[in-house]
């Protein structure tokens, strides 16, 4: 299975419904928001960057991070996802990893954190393998990890 094919293009008026379509399984669903929401979010904070995942040629995810510095002095990740037609097949790690470097060029990029609920073992898997580590981080319901980036 190859993942060299896994792009991320910036939200734009021929991606933008075909992330609104992208679902994950049902047992993802309690943990996140529909793409949908995500992408109003964007429009009201225009420091939101969304972003379509594509393999190939379709559009199989959607992810979203902040561009400027929050809690824990990182740039937050709002969302990543993939459709759960697509998942299992590396795509969600090759898209974070595409994600990280375009982070990384931000200004004083130190710290990336991502938040999520503590039993969605996926999400915790991802980020594990990408060395994001816990420090014990908590904001309400989700655990935050914290990947710092090296130059």
């Amino acid at each position: 299975m190859s993942t060299e094919n896994v792009k991320i293009v910036e939200l734009n008026a021929e991606n933008w419904y075909d992330c609104c379509e992208l679902e994950v399984s049902t047992e993802q669903k309690e943990y996140m928001e529909p793409n949908a929401i995500s992408i109003a979010q964007s429009k009201f904070e225009p420091t939101l960057k969304p972003y379509a995942i594509y393999d190939e040629e379709k559009i199989v995810g959607f992810l979203m991070y902040n561009t400027v510095q929050e809690e824990l002095d990182g740039y937050w990740v709002y969302r990543i996802m993939v459709d759960k037609e697509h998942q299992g097949k590396g795509i969600g790690k090759a898209a974070t990893k595409l994600m990280i470097s375009e982070i990384a060029k931000l200004p004083n990029a130190k710290k990336i954190v991502v938040g999520y609920h503590p039993e969605n073992f996926g999400a915790h898997n991802l980020y594990s393998s990408l060395g994001f580590i816990d420090n014990g981080d908590r904001f309400g319901k989700e655990m935050a990890v914290i990947k710092i980036v090296t130059e």
